[in-house]
């Protein structure tokens, strides 16, 4: 797999993620789930890699850290530009970017 393929996070073999199962399901109906997770971020990820090598089933993978900050970076500032109410220098400041480093990023996932 590389990075150009899409990372599932959500994806769970049968019986063996009940919270994955459910948030398919929703989002299969159009539902988005909320954070119904109270696990820490650094959890949540390791969880997510778990279940993807368990779908790899033997198969190689290349370019997995950029797989993995692609899938990061998009959701990250999003949520920042949400809390900031679309204000690109207070998400910069927060984030620890340069406001133009900030925008090439936005306009990368598409997002400006």
């Amino acid at each position: 797999m590389t990075s150009s393929q899409s990372f599932d996070q959500n994806a769970a073999l049968p019986g063996r993620d009940a919270r994955a199962s459910r948030d398919l399901a929703m989002l299969s109906e159009g539902v988005r789930p909320g954070p119904s997770d109270d696990r820490p971020l650094r959890e949540a990820v390791e969880a997510s890699l778990a279940r993807y090598f368990d779908h790899l089933d033997g198969s190689s993978v290349s370019d997995l850290y950029a797989m993995v900050m692609a899938e990061v970076e998009a959701p990250l500032l999003s949520s920042v530009l949400d809390h900031t109410q679309g204000n690109q220098t207070r998400a910069a400041e927060m984030l620890g970017l340069n406001r133009g480093t900030l925008r090439k990023k936005l306009k990368h996932h598409g997002l400006i």
